[in-house]
């Protein structure tokens, strides 16, 4: 499946705009991450193929979020089987299917640890925009995000634990956070901020 497809789908099936500018972001992170990761020895063979697939899983990760607001424990496991009856490559069909929690399913590849991180991060970050007197992202530091993320009462729902699992990706805190941000600031226009 190629972007174009999948923002059509993704604009049939979600109807918010925040959600989608979501989606957007932790697209952006997803393609951050693997742009990272492709410098790493034994990474992919074919970086490109793997960046289209990490931005796949970020943009499509939250397909079925609208579907099952109330019912979380169905939560990416509909979206995943949604994908998977479209044909999407396994490797994302099982990224999107873990990176909620609930289900208690072990991440084992580098793109599934990295959805897990990437999705709430961007909360975060949007929340640190918000708070600015500006409100953008172009003037936000990764030393902002991460005093942020130190301040256990803003931003509630971006997970700490989650983004912290950045760990499992050799990558520390501010290091996820830096890439995250610059990923986020590059489509400024796309998210809005």
């Amino acid at each position: 499946m190629i972007r174009e497809e999948a923002l059509k789908i993704l604009n049939e099936k979600v109807k918010t705009s925040n959600l989608i500018k979501h989606c957007l972001a932790v697209e952006a992170v997803m393609v951050e991450l693997a742009n990272y990761f492709s410098t790493q020895s034994g990474f992919v063979t074919d970086g490109k193929e793997d960046r289209d697939k990490w931005a796949l899983a970020g943009l499509l990760h939250d397909i079925d979020y609208e579907e099952t607001k109330d019912e979380p424990e169905q939560h990416s496991l509909k979206g995943a089987q949604f994908l998977e009856s479209l044909g999407l490559e396994p490797e994302i069909v099982s990224a999107v299917k873990k990176h909620n929690n609930v289900h208690g399913l072990t991440r084992e590849t580098k793109m599934e640890k990295a959805l897990f991180c990437a999705d709430p991060i961007t909360g975060l970050i949007v929340a640190a925009t918000l708070v600015l007197t500006d409100k953008k992202i172009s003037v936000l530091t990764p030393d902002n995000v991460l005093n942020r993320f130190k301040e256990k009462g803003f931003a509630k729902g971006a997970n700490r634990e989650h983004i912290a699992a950045c760990s499992e990706l050799d990558l520390n805190l501010e290091q996820f956070i830096t890439l995250s941000l610059s990923a986020m600031q590059k489509i400024s226009g796309e998210i809005g901020l």
